[in-house]
């Protein structure tokens, strides 16, 4: 099965981002549990996260992939960010037992100048702080695309971080196309060869979901700009294979590419047909 979806709005509450999905012909999505810049996140409706449940087990959808603001920092040099994170990061916790089994994916961070081993120990640390073996939620580290001091750019910093994790059958990762390819990941030419990497020095087992976005920029740029399905450096081809690859299948694949509805719509349309 081909679970295809795209970002979406919360702001008139969770069954009406079901809805929304259905019309775009998505079978899963993603959406902000909070503002994408932080901040105080909106009281959740019990029956209205229940009438998604239904809708989504009505519809045979597959797993939601929430997202966790960009502006947590969970390895900021400064005290309060990591604290904010924490704050924030903790809530979501609670708040997606609404939506009980899904999975909840964040940027890892950037170490601002204290290096990759002091950033992979502070998230490490906020993950044992917030993931406890009750939740149904699983939290999925993002994979980056090295862009200054950011960690999870490569393969080895995400497998560090889950190796410091206690409760790691909560742990997973969300792979990227734009990301990885940016970080210097072949998945144009050896796409083969990247997830055989990804299942020595992770494992695939940890491989949760997928990001599905072109490029604006060459491999090994270190970048991290989207672009349309088919508009950039990776090519509709390069995605098509992505989201088919045998070792992928049955993984949510979120869109982030720069749309509003019907260019979704159409690349959903495009991705579906796509052999």
């Amino acid at each position: 099965m081909l679970y295809l979806g795209y970002h979406l709005s919360s702001v008139n509450g969770f069954e009406a981002m079901g809805r929304e999905a259905l019309k775009a012909g998505a079978n899963t999505f993603a959406f902000f549990t909070r503002n994408p810049r932080g901040g105080k996140a909106k009281a959740i409706d019990p029956d209205d996260a229940a009438a998604l449940c239904t809708l989504l087990d009505e519809n045979s959808f597959g797993k939601l992939v929430a997202h966790a603001p960009y502006t947590l920092n969970p390895c900021s040099d400064k005290p309060n960010v990591r604290e904010f994170a924490k704050l924030c990061m903790s809530e979501d916790m609670e708040r997606m037992e609404y939506l009980p089994g899904n999975y909840y994916n964040f940027h890892p961070g950037s170490h601002v100048g204290q290096g990759t081993e002091a950033g992979i120990r502070m998230i490490t640390d906020l993950l044992n702080d917030i993931v406890s073996p009750e939740q149904s939620t699983t939290v999925l580290l993002e994979t980056m695309s090295g862009k200054g001091s950011e960690v999870g750019g490569r393969f080895e910093e995400l497998a560090a971080i889950i190796d410091g994790v206690k409760v790691k059958e909560k742990i997973g990762v969300c792979m990227d196309s734009c990301h990885i390819s940016d970080a210097g990941y072949d998945i144009i030419s050896d796409l083969d060869g990247v997830l055989e990497e990804f299942d020595r020095v992770v494992g695939l087992h940890y491989l949760k979901a997928l990001h599905i976005n072109d490029s604006k920029n060459p491999p090994e740029s270190h970048k991290d700009r989207h672009a349309c399905i088919g508009e950039g450096e990776l090519g509709l081809d390069v995605i098509g294979r992505f989201i088919n690859h045998p070792k992928l299948t049955g993984l949510p694949c979120i869109l982030e590419t720069p749309n509003e509805f019907e260019g979704y719509k159409r690349e959903i349309e495009l991705l579906r047909a796509w052999r």
